[in-house]
Order: C-alpha cells, then sequence, then structure tokens
C-alpha cells in the first residue's frame, strides 16, 4: 500500500490572463488530480507566484495554498527556498521548470521540443532558455511525462534522455466544449468577431510553427466562397503572416478575418459554427486544436507530421504540410463532400473519448507515487 504523500506542485500557471495550451494543461490536469489525490489520503501543496482567485480550486479546500510573490526568477529564487524549507515527498512541475538548487524526486511535463525543429520561430533568449529548461527538466527529473509518443521519441533522439524514464500521458480535452447548435448563440459569437457564415476556421496562436503562409497561399487557391477565419492571439513573427494576407487580391482579403484572442467563453461557439477546422501546423507535441474540433462536432484538416497523426486518429483528414496543393485539396474536399465530412465527425467523437482528464491524473498519480518509491528504494 502507497503511504500518505505530500504531493507539491508548481501551479503558477494556472493564473495567468490569456489562457493558452499549456496553461489549459496546468488548470485541468490540476482539477482532475487534486480530488484524485485526496480521495488516496495523499496531501497537496499548491505553489503560486501571486494569490490565486478565490474560485480556481474553492472545490478542494484541503488543498494547501502557498502564494509566494517575488519580482523575477521566481522559480529558482523563491520557489526553490520554499522548496528547501519545506520539502514535499515528490514534486511536480506540469507546464514549467524544475528550479536550478531543487535535487529532490520530482516529475516534470515535457510538451513539445519544436524549438529545436524550429529554432528561428522563437526570439533568441527564449530559445536559449527553452533549450536549457527542456534538457534540465530531462535530466533532473526522476521521470519525465510526455504529452505523446511524439515527444518521447524527440526527447530520446534530441536531448539524449533514457527511454526507460520517459511516461507517455495524453492530456484529456476540455470537458466544457461540446457542439453548440443554439442558433442565437452561433449568431451573437459570429457578430462579435465579425464573421459570415460559412466559414473555415484556425484556432491556435499565429506564429509561424503553425504553417500559416501556406494555409493562406492555399485558401486564396481553393476559390471557395467561405471565409478563413484565423482566430488566436499574435505570436513571435506574426507579422510576416500579417503582410502574406495584405499581398493577397482585394477579393480573399476582404475574406480573411483575423479575430485575435478568443475568449473561453466563446470557443465551442466558435469551433461549432465552422464548416471545418483547419490546422496543417509543422510540429506539434500534442495538438489540442484537432481534439476541440472534433468535441465540438466539427470536421479537422490537420498535418501527418509529430504528433498530429497520433493525436488526430482515424477522424481527420491529413495532409502534408509542406504540399500547398494538397492543403487546397483537403480544405476543397472537406466543403464539397458532406457525407465525408459527417463521416469524421462522427468518427471525432469517438477518438475524443481516448482523452480524458480523469485517466491523465490517474496515470499522472502513479509516476508520482513511483517515483517517490524508487527514491527510498
Amino acid at each position: 500500500m502507497t503511504r500518505r504523500l505530500t504531493i507539491g506542485i508548481d501551479a503558477s500557471r494556472t493564473i495567468t490572463g490569456q489562457r493558452t495550451g499549456t496553461e489549459a494543461y496546468a488548470t485541468f490536469l490540476l482539477q482532475a488530480l487534486i480530488p484524485l489525490a485526496l480521495r488516496q489520503n495523499h496531501r497537496i501543496r499548491l505553489y503560486f507566484n501571486q494569490p490565486p482567485p478565490p474560485e480556481l480550486f474553492a472545490a478542494f479546500p484541503q488543498a494547501e495554498h502557498i502564494a509566494i510573490p517575488f519580482p523575477r526568477l521566481w522559480t529558482h529564487v523563491r520557489l526553490a527556498a520554499e522548496l528547501r524549507q519545506h520539502p514535499p515527498d515528490v514534486f511536480f512541475t506540469p507546464a514549467h521548470v524544475i528550479p536550478f538548487s531543487y535535487f529532490g524526486p520530482s516529475v516534470a511535463t515535457v510538451h513539445d521540443l519544436g524549438y529545436h525543429h524550429f529554432p528561428e520561430a522563437h526570439p533568441w533568449r527564449q530559445l536559449a532558455y527553452l533549450r536549457w529548461s527542456t534538457r534540465h527538466n530531462g535530466r533532473r527529473a526522476r521521470r519525465v511525462v510526455a504529452d505523446s509518443e511524439a515527444t518521447k521519441q524527440d526527447l530520446i533522439q534530441l536531448d539524449g534522455i533514457p527511454a526507460a524514464k520517459i511516461d507517455v500521458i495524453y492530456p484529456g480535452v476540455d470537458p466544457a466544449l461540446q457542439p453548440v447548435t443554439d442558433e442565437d448563440v452561433l449568431t451573437a459569437v459570429r457578430h462579435k468577431y465579425h464573421l459570415t457564415s460559412p466559414y473555415l476556421l484556425y484556432l491556435s496562436t499565429l506564429q509561424p510553427r503553425k504553417n500559416l503562409v501556406r494555409l493562406i497561399q492555399a485558401y486564396a487557391a481553393s476559390g471557395l466562397p467561405h471565409q478563413l477565419v484565423l482566430a488566436g492571439k499574435a505570436g513571435w513573427l506574426s507579422q510576416p503572416i500579417l503582410e502574406v494576407i495584405g499581398n493577397q487580391s482585394a477579393v480573399i482579403r476582404e475574406k480573411i478575418i483575423v479575430t485575435g484572442f478568443v475568449d473561453e467563453a466563446d470557443k465551442a461557439a466558435l469551433l461549432s459554427g465552422a464548416t471545418a477546422v483547419l490546422y496543417p501546423s509543422l510540429y506539434e507535441g500534442f495538438g489540442f486544436p484537432v481534439l476541440e474540433a472534433q468535441a465540438c462536432g466539427t470536421a479537422v484538416l490537420t498535418a501527418t507530421t509529430s504528433s498530429l497523426p497520433e493525436v488526430a486518429g482515424d477522424a481527420a483528414l491529413l495532409v502534408d504540410p509542406l504540399d500547398t496543393a494538397a492543403i487546397t485539396q483537403g480544405m476543397q474536399r472537406l466543403v464539397q463532400d458532406e457525407a465525408y465530412r459527417q463521416e469524421l465527425v462522427q468518427r471525432g467523437f469517438e477518438n475524443v473519448r481516448r482523452f480524458r482528464w480523469e485517466e491523465t491524473a490517474v496515470q499522472l498519480l502513479h509516476t508520482l507515487e513511483k517515483v517517490h518509491h524508487e527514491s527510498h528504494q
């Protein structure tokens, strides 16, 4: 029988303003992990770099909250000091880095190694930190959690992390994402973002490795009457993407809508209202947008590379992301072949069932318990 553990968790990524993939991962995972661990009589200690909103984990009053604000280098100075003074039995970081000076039993999730494949897509300071922090996590952690088999293979081949040290644990999908069929809600969201139906949707950060230049070019060649909606906040090097839009003909320019950041409350309606979601990304450690679209009953076009086939299963149209003509033909097929589109929708509902946060939490807790056990042998 596993003894009662104190599990310390870096929860700092759960309180950021505009939530993207890693922040969503941390939030949904902890919401599933905390009650599971408490039911098994473990203690949970959450570390925050600023006081969290009272409602964030209000359902779990037994979990200890430690808010330790610090102006700079919070992880490596303030969190490190807290871990040394009051060491947990095992420390977990879901979307960040293990403090440099902490040598206790630890587990870290590594989401992707995209910076290896596309270093030009990052500012140099960020690139240097990503290289150091990912390698540091891989070597310092007693076990590493990878989001996908693709990320596991990257960790082995690019960072030299032993395969036996890596547990592949799939994330879940936001349970709030369900098909929206209320026409008033769909209409309200279209008006909010200045869209007209029908439209094709890309929903993620605007950045080079998402392959948006080819997507825009493929759309321009498609001849489809649909709008192309590029939804998501602008990332590093998004300006060349916007310039490609500006270089299109007036007719095409008018049909490409750049929404900026999308409120979480609007995602389900935006996804549900699209004819298809287009996500021909060059590299993904996991690829949440594929599952988010499938959960909302929308057909998906995605890429044959990295983790995307692994995540999409048999429920998406896969294309070579370097082949602009293939992207064009794919979007044409999804628009014109309604029977195929509906087949993908049904397969998508089945595929999403493979990805549940409750199952993610069960597997992660097993890893945390295993690390503690191994550290005391």
